[in-house]
């Protein structure tokens, strides 16, 4: 995928580029974790991720409080009760080439302080392809599986993961409580012999042997899982009321002698070049194994360095995946088609003739803008940094194990003479509006708004998502068909069936698949959602840049809707009190801040919402309750040399009790921790009045914590 570079972006491009890739891999995240139907591949997830993460670097003011950086995983589905992990179950943070690797061992190095010459010993295991899976003992019996779900909760599927061969029952001589952490995934041999009974019955095929995985797993029929041939590897382990060793290694060959399968692939590596020839003779082996890996996961051995090292908010400093480039093949592109998007934004996918790509059919790719498939002219002159891409060409189709990959060049040798440059519309194909690109902007979207069905639908379809209204028995499928029967063309329309049911409307019990019992149950469990927090109401309106992090800080800054409703108004022309109120809350910028007060300073949007909101009680937003620590929600900078630990423990440690690290001094600070050495970072702090600590006395602060 093509970015538009760093260098050149300015600080609005930027702020609006992290927003659309904040909704955009948030889409991702449910899309993989939540419903088992990723729509983008993992190379590309990735690339979008480490867009991200550069352009929060380059521009840290800009992050975003539901950034993507931040988050793991997806909630976990309703279908399943649901499980609190003990210990979070993280992500890790990716390498995809040498250099990485290096810094990776470098950054350890300089957390700890350790010169080269000092030993560092690490493990390397294959990264399997597959479903992550809690299991707790308690005095030798399994009691509980979960998944990782996002992190912090998970999905109980007990029942399910009991019917699992590779998954002990008892682990006697284990400690009382161990909870062993590792991969569900499915052979590549029981993959083929599953799809052939699929197909044998009538049944929809897999797509590959993780969907496979994940989708037997989390089956709500613990009946269908047992039909199924799951796999599990251990590599890893949460709660225990005793060490399984003093090492990564030693701890894996504890977990293999108590009755796990583990990896034989995984070793011990000195170095950075021990790591690599280590990537290299997996990457060799990959093709002959019985399973789907897409890296190598590398761990820091010594288990006291792995509590030093400690974590960031989403990932373990101590580990990393490296992983295998993207698989690659050619084919026909037949044609490109335009999809309109909940937010207005035309997309190019291009239709291909049906090709196997890492042992999945693929007939769609994501060309991601306008400006990806402009290039040449009919001589091949270059006329725009794109790549040209035109109906009838070959293209070659990237991959890395999921759904829908993308086109990543043309062979210009083998374009038909016939073949014509692709001509971007300038209108929406949907309503006919204009199609609009922004100064900095690479998406060009509709002007349409309410009008356009496309829109229209799309945000129906969020607002009853489950992170927004979650109407129980109203969801995608049934909008569309509202929709389309005139039933519901606004959020509001959804709370006024009942009486439009009852007063004469087409009845809903005469459609195929509905009872009059059925549209009670409909009526009931919408009337159930009239009372709805603010922060759910203000996420379920998607207004562009606002996510559902951002909808609840909006919310506990204005605890009611009256106060958003009016303080929006009156910030319509983004100067003064009203403006600079809203621009004070932590997350939100000169983008989202304008995409509010533009939203509800629009007469027709503004409008549907006071008829959305005549419907409903909005629960006010409750306060924040402190934790407990005396440094949470504070804001802490550190400065000159610290003595008792690194800058970079100093930090995380602040981080984990719930203060934010800043790298300057301002008004909003509340603490300044100064070590010898420090300049004028401790010269401000006397001037703005802020309480400065040196090291022992901000020890002494968050002593017992």
């Amino acid at each position: 995928m093509d970015f538009v570079p760093l260098d050149s972006l300015n600080e609005k491009a930027a702020e609006e580029e992290l927003s659309r890739l904040a909704e955009l891999l948030e889409q991702a995240n449910t899309a993989y974790h939540t419903k088992d139907a990723p729509f983008m591949s993992d190379a590309e997830y990735d690339a979008y991720k480490r867009r991200n993460l550069a352009l929060e670097d380059r521009f840290p003011h800009l992050k975003r409080a539901d950034s993507p950086t931040d988050v793991v995983g997806a909630a976990p589905s309703a279908g399943f009760a649901k499980v609190s992990h003990s210990m979070a179950m993280l992500s890790l943070a990716n390498a995809f080439d040498d250099e990485d690797v290096f810094d990776f061992v470098q950054r350890i190095r300089k957390h700890l302080g350790l010169s080269d010459a000092e030993p560092l010993h690490f493990t390397s295991e294959p990264k399997i392809d597959g479903l992550s899976l809690s299991l707790r003992y308690e005095n030798g019996a399994l009691v509980q599986a979960a998944t990782r779900g996002d992190g912090a909760v998970g999905e109980n599927v007990t029942a399910n993961a009991l019917t699992i061969n590779d998954i002990p029952q008892r682990v006697p001589n284990a400690p009382d409580v161990l909870e062993v952490r590792g991969e569900v995934y499915m052979s590549h041999t029981d993959f083929e012999a599953l799809n052939e009974k699929q197909n044998a019955a009538g049944a929809k095929a897999f797509a590959n042997p993780r969907n496979a995985a994940a989708g037997s797993l989390r089956q709500l029929d613990a009946r269908i899982t047992q039909n199924r041939p799951l796999r599990f590897f251990a590599y890893a382990w949460g709660t225990l009321t005793a060490p399984l060793g003093k090492t990564q290694s030693d701890s894996i060959e504890r977990l293999k002698n108590l009755g796990f399968q583990t990896n034989e692939l995984t070793d011990r590596c000195d170095g950075p070049e021990a790591l690599l020839a280590q990537y290299r003779r997996i990457e060799e082996r990959r093709a002959s194994l019985d399973y789907d890996i897409d890296g190598v996961v590398y761990k820091v051995d010594d288990l006291d360095l792995q509590r030093r090292l400690g974590f960031r908010s989403t990932t373990p400093r101590w580990a990393i995946a490296h992983k295998f480039p993207a698989e690659l093949a050619w084919t026909e592109l037949q044609s490109i088609d335009i999809q309109v998007g909940r937010t207005g934004a035309l997309s190019p996918v291009a239709r291909l003739k049906p090709i196997t790509v890492g042992g999945v059919v693929v007939s769609n790719a994501t060309l991601h803008n306008e400006d990806y498939i402009a290039g040449r002219d009919n001589k091949g002159g270059v006329i725009r940094d794109g790549k040209d891409i035109r109906a009838g060409d070959y293209v070659q189709v990237y991959r890395a194990g999921d759904v829908i990959p993308k086109v990543a060049d043309v062979d210009l040798d083998k374009r038909p003479a016939e073949a014509i440059p692709f001509v971007f519309p300038t209108t929406c194909p949907e309503c006919g509006s204009d199609a609009l690109r922004e100064a900095g902007d690479a998406v060009r979207r509709c002007t349409g708004g309410l009008i356009c069905p496309a829109q229209a639908v799309e945000r129906l379809k969020h607002f009853v998502s489950r992170a927004a209204f979650d109407i129980d028995g109203l969801g995608a499928k049934q909008i569309e068909q509202f929709y389309k029967d005139g039933w519901v063309s606004e959020p509001a329309d959804i709370f006024t069936l009942r009486d439009r049911y009852e007063s004469g409307m087409q009845q809903l019990k005469n459609r195929d698949g509905w009872g009059e019992k059925s549209a009670t149950n409909l009526f009931d469990a919408i009337d159930e959602k009239r009372e709805i927090p603010l922060a759910r109401l203000l996420f379920a309106l998607g207004i562009r840049h606002v996510g559902e992090a951002a909808s609840n800080l909006i919310a506990q800054h204005y605890s009611t809707f009256d106060a958003f409703e009016k303080s929006t108004l009156a910030a319509q022309i983004e100067e003064g009190d009203a403006w600079d109120d809203l621009l004070s809350i932590d997350g939100v910028g000169t983008v989202m801040a304008q995409s509010l007060v533009h939203t509800m300073g629009q007469p027709a949007e503004r409008a549907s919402i006071d008829r959305l909101v005549a419907q409903l009680k909005v629960q006010p937003s409750k306060p924040i309750v402190s934790d407990g620590s005396p440094v949470a929600g504070k804001t802490v900078v550190f400065t000159g040399t610290l003595e008792r630990m690194t800058r970079a423990e100093a930090k995380s440690r602040a981080e984990s009790l719930g203060a934010k690290v800043a790298g300057s001094v301002s008004a909003k600070t509340d603490f300044l921790v100064a070590g010898p050495g420090a300049g004028s970072k401790a010269k401000k702090a006397v001037e703005l009045g802020i309480r400065t600590l040196d090291e022992d006395g901000w020890l002494a602060l968050i002593e017992g914590l």
